[in-house]
């Protein structure tokens, strides 16, 4: 008699959700699936990436690229990312996001906030982001695939991966000013965040985004992600929020 067929996918919980927002928040480029509008075919390439306050993941792309042309044509897509580490690169954990692809108007307001963004997670971009051949597009994530690992599969739904609510909106509006004053006056508690609480190392850590769940940094090439205690409710609860952490984080060198 035939055994059942065992079914692979774990029930999806915090953890789960938790590494896919890090594996999102964190990447610096994914492999984007399109579809080839002349042939069906299906056409995957590297592409640059950062994510909207909401955690929606963001491409700047040029017209002259075939993925561009694909997504225009059919925006379906998909996006994987995750980078693989030491050893076997099948033992890294990976999400696969299910997206239709949104272009943003050079001008609105959704533009304007999406570069921003994506050029503090991707400086050297800014060199072509104002030529007028490029574009931003917002991947709107529909569900998502996430491998954990061997053996650790998940199915998310939207709602697993993107915050919703007027706190995406209130961050949005102060959100550079906060980065401003935390990189030009706050470089030693950013230090702090980054050792003590993503357990990295090196110098030259700067904060390059903020939304309701945590907090990116980034030095040269190398990025990582910080979580708030508890997510936030309004803007205003960043500031105590960040000297809590700072004073948390300092707290073991000082009792030592």
């Amino acid at each position: 008699m035939d055994q059942p067929k065992k079914d692979v996918i774990r029930a999806t919980d915090a953890e789960a959700i938790r590494l896919a927002a890090t594996l999102i928040r964190s990447a610096r480029f994914g492999a984007l699936a399109v579809i080839e509008p002349s042939t069906g075919a299906p056409l995957a390439s590297r592409v640059g990436v950062a994510t909207d306050i909401d955690g929606t993941p963001l491409i700047l792309v040029s017209a002259l690229s075939a993925h561009t042309g694909a997504i225009l044509a059919e925006p379906r897509c998909s996006l994987l990312v995750g980078e693989p580490g030491k050893g076997d690169p099948l033992a890294h954990p990976r999400i696969t996001l299910v997206c239709r692809a949104q272009p943003l108007e050079r001008g609105s307001s959704a533009h304007a906030r999406a570069e921003r963004r994506y050029l503090n997670r991707n400086p050297k971009a800014k060199l072509y982001a104002e030529l007028g051949d490029f574009s931003i597009f917002r991947l709107e994530p529909e569900r998502a695939s996430l491998n954990g690992g061997f053996g650790k599969a998940y199915l998310l739904d939207r709602a697993d991966l993107i915050t919703e609510g007027p706190i995406v909106d209130e961050l949005a509006a102060s959100e550079q000013s906060a980065l401003d004053h935390m990189n030009a006056d706050h470089l030693d508690a950013i230090a702090v965040y980054a050792h003590h609480f993503a357990r990295v190392e090196g110098d030259g850590w700067t904060m390059t985004g903020f939304d309701a769940d945590g907090m990116d940094l980034a030095s040269g090439d190398t990025v990582c992600r910080v979580y708030f205690p508890q997510p936030l409710k309004t803007a205003r609860d960043l500031q105590p929020v960040l000297v809590d952490l700072a004073k948390a984080g300092r707290a073991p060198a000082t009792q030592g």
